[in-house]
């Protein structure tokens, strides 16, 4: 089984990478992107019996800080 799991800044924190690739755009031309928000995919290749609350359980001890970051999953 498969689980991917995007981790992103919660609304409202900072985020200078986003803000570093918003001005890299517009320095080659693309002035249409008011902002831009990077965030992380983590693809689990898990073994059989795991379940997407263990899933959420890795999430919350390890793989997104969920003081500053949101997170979802995708099992499939």
């Amino acid at each position: 089984m498969k689980a991917r799991v995007h981790v992103m800044l919660k609304n409202g924190v900072l985020d200078p990478q986003g803000e570093a690739v918003r001005h890299a755009l517009g320095a080659l031309g693309f002035d249409g992107v008011n902002g831009v928000r990077q965030g992380k995919v983590i693809e689990l290749d898990l073994a059989d019996g795991t379940s997407e609350a263990d899933v959420a359980q890795m999430c919350e001890k390890l793989l997104a800080n969920t003081v500053i970051e949101s997170y979802s999953v995708e099992i499939g």
